[in-house]
């Protein structure tokens, strides 16, 4: 079974190695389930992909991902993903070792940056950057998915926006 271990942070701080490169923009949608699996398809600069995933146990999930062809990634971002789809520019940034992805949100997450790091093993212990700030795996609102259905520009502007 592929498994997915991720940990995902909130990015602090202005010194940001991702903002010197490009990122690669990013759409992708969710088709609705009747369980806690999720069908994600997605749009990565010119390719397609369909994504299954199972519910998350700790920072742990199954995950499948298949490229398709563009044009029917495009017709199922358009025919089968409810609105609004996450659109962010993703950046790839080297870390001792590590490859952390950073999101820059766009449309109605925008103002939300998030970093992530994939693991081999949930107990690894992975050497965080300086701009790494508060830890928000465990907290399901910052999940893509949460995102399109309760985006960021609808949370309060109080302390729920970095916890």
């Amino acid at each position: 079974m592929a498994a997915e271990i991720e940990r995902k942070f909130l990015i602090q701080g202005d010194k940001t190695p991702w903002r010197a490169q490009a990122g690669l923009l990013y759409r992708q949608g969710y088709i609705p389930t009747q369980n806690r699996t999720t069908v994600r398809i997605r749009i990565a600069g010119d390719q397609g992909y369909v994504t299954l995933k199972g519910p998350t146990v700790g920072i742990t999930r199954s995950e499948f991902e298949y490229p398709i062809p563009t044009d029917d990634a495009e017709e199922l971002l358009n025919s089968l993903c409810v609105p609004p789809l996450i659109e962010k520019y993703r950046y790839r940034v080297e870390f001792q070792g590590y490859i952390w992805e950073v999101d820059e949100f766009l449309g109605d997450n925008v103002g939300l940056v998030l970093a992530e790091v994939e693991l081999e093993d949930a107990a690894a212990t992975v050497p965080l950057p300086p701009w790494v700030g508060a830890e928000v795996s465990h907290n399901p609102k910052y999940r893509n998915r949460n995102l399109a259905i309760n985006p960021y520009c609808t949370w309060p502007t109080d302390d729920d926006r970095s916890s």
